[in-house]
């Protein structure tokens, strides 16, 4: 089966990264030949802290916004990692884009037993990423979180303590508890250097623990990879996710 992509469809603007002026703005030095020092701001699309690969210094990947509209003419998309030697994307929509052609499409054999139904479905206190039913008709929540940051070839999630992430692993394992539905929690890595993701828990302990008793519960946590370019990005392999068990 052809792989799950999504092309960014124009070369991207290389630049060098300056500073970030806050949680959605960057300014960058381009790199172009026909712009060579000219210093703008891009939108960043991930809100995270991102510390580990926003380094004054480093090399960035801009898109041109083509919108008279916006305050910004650029948005970032890809940062290259310290190692000099991987990609790392900044758009936090392209994960559940991927992963919706990927069930809409049958590609993904962990959830081989079950069909998309419909994306942004509302059930309890939030609102679902997906929403996916097997042959019998039972329905099962699927969430998606992005993963960006690694250490040691491992990927973390959290990389900034996460209430919403707290809040949506507590309901999942409720639901599982329960028993009506199936839940299940993807942790999708934007980047194709890790081996194994796992929380990270001495950045936010509490979603440590409650991915552990979500996992114990019935809760499916599941985990894959991307190949990052700069062309685009697209759906890889499967990778294990570990809990650790905590003091509750």
């Amino acid at each position: 089966m052809n792989e799950v992509s999504i092309q960014f469809g124009e070369p991207l603007q290389e630049g060098i990264f300056l500073e970030r002026t806050n949680r959605f703005i960057v300014r960058c030095r381009l790199s172009n030949f026909y712009s060579a020092g000219e210093v703008v701001e891009a939108h960043l699309p991930d809100p995270g802290r991102l510390k580990e690969l926003l380094i004054p210094g480093c090399r960035i990947w801009l898109r041109s916004a083509n919108n008279p509209n916006r305050k910004t003419r650029w948005s970032a998309v890809l940062v290259e990692d310290p190692n000099g030697k991987d990609f790392v994307s900044l758009d936090t929509t392209l994960p559940n884009r991927l992963i919706q052609k990927a069930l809409e499409s049958g590609y993904m054999e962990e959830f081989y037993r079950w069909k998309f139904q419909r994306t942004e479905y509302t059930l309890g206190d939030s609102r679902w990423d997906f929403l996916l039913q097997n042959a019998e008709g039972r329905d099962m929540l699927l969430e998606v979180k992005s993963v960006t940051l690694k250490k040691d070839g491992i990927g973390l999630f959290p990389d900034a303590v996460t209430a919403r992430g707290v809040k949506h692993v507590r309901e999942l394992t409720k639901f599982a508890i329960q028993g009506e539905v199936e839940t299940a929690l993807l942790f999708v890595a934007q980047r194709e250097d890790i081996d194994i993701i796992k929380a990270a828990t001495d950045i936010d302990e509490v979603f440590a623990l409650e991915l552990h008793k979500a996992s114990r519960a019935g809760v499916h946590i599941l985990g894959r990879k991307c190949h990052v370019s700069l062309q685009g990005i697209s759906l890889g392999d499967p990778v294990k996710v570990v809990s650790k068990k905590l003091k509750a």
